[in-house]
């Protein structure tokens, strides 16, 4: 009776753990463990220092093609800074979820970490061997530089819904973007002390901007300066100006990671398409009203 009444308990604890994970969604689940190691990676990095840390955990080509071959999944989870941190989260929570109801969880969650992986390869890949030279790490990043974030992943879904749901309309939010951008310009003219007073500036900035879209005030929401296009044109106008921009201003931006991604996901969106032709189809209608 014993034995009987300990497997009963095993069995509903463990419904109980299956009820609570399907509560959240993937997307959300991901979003919670981003967060977590960001934490985490927080406090190693204030221990070890930043250098450590990175060499253990962030993606670099010269690193990877000498054995650390676990930083392509790694890097997916860390993140450079809250602003970076925030800026990925909030764009994982609204793509994500949206193409989770699409493509359903299993799904989601395999297309997510293989191609978050396939995005990193793909940026050290052209790092390694083409990033040298002036306009070599303008485009292709030096081998030496640190990669973290999941916007490769984050690209992938882009790419989806890109070929998907072309033109289901929604907003680029082009103010973090922006500033990221004066950001570079004015620390090639600044002295670093004023710069790192123009960091805390942009941090705060990016916190207000992200959660003025959540507000009911139109006027609040133009403060995240919101640009509504179709989904075909959202990767297009978050890629090709920031290489331009680059070739002449040095951008923290992995354009290539976010390039590969992309591929990956207009790639995965036209097998889709291929093998499941009619319910692609109402999808696409569905979000074309």
């Amino acid at each position: 009776m014993a034995e009987e009444i300990k497997i009963y308990r095993n069995e509903s604890s463990s419904k109980n753990f299956s009820n609570l994970f399907r509560k959240f969604s993937i997307t959300n689940w991901l979003i919670i463990v981003n967060i977590v190691i960001f934490i985490i990676s927080y406090l190693l990095i204030n221990n070890l220092g930043e250098e450590k840390v990175f060499k253990l955990f962030a993606l670099q080509a010269n690193s990877f093609f000498s054995g650390n071959y676990w930083t392509l999944l790694t890097s997916m989870f860390m993140h450079g800074g809250l602003a970076h941190l925030l800026f990925n989260m909030i764009s994982l929570f609204f793509i994500g979820n949206f193409i989770e109801k699409i493509i359903g969880r299993r799904r989601f969650f395999w297309f997510y970490l293989i191609s978050g992986i396939l995005a990193g390869l793909f940026y050290v890949t052209l790092s390694y061997f083409f990033g040298v030279g002036y306009l070599g790490e303008k485009l292709f990043v030096n081998p030496n530089i640190f990669a973290v974030g999941a916007s490769g992943a984050i690209f992938a879904l882009l790419g989806l819904l890109a070929l998907l749901t072309p033109f289901n309309r929604v907003y680029l939010i082009a103010g973090p973007l922006i500033a990221i951008i004066v950001q570079a310009i004015l620390a090639q003219f600044l002295p670093e002390s004023l710069i790192s007073g123009f960091d805390i500036f942009i941090t705060i900035y990016f916190f207000i901007a992200v959660f003025s879209m959540f507000s009911f005030n139109s006027k609040l929401r133009k403060i995240a300066i919101p640009l509504e296009m179709p989904f075909w044109l959202l990767p297009i106008i978050a890629i090709v100006p920031l290489v331009i921009i680059g070739l002449f201003i040095d951008l923290p931006i992995g354009n290539t990671a976010h390039l590969g991604g992309l591929l990956i996901g207009l790639l995965y969106a036209y097998y889709l398409k291929k093998k499941y032709k009619k319910k692609t189809e109402l999808i696409k209608r569905y979000f074309s009203r």
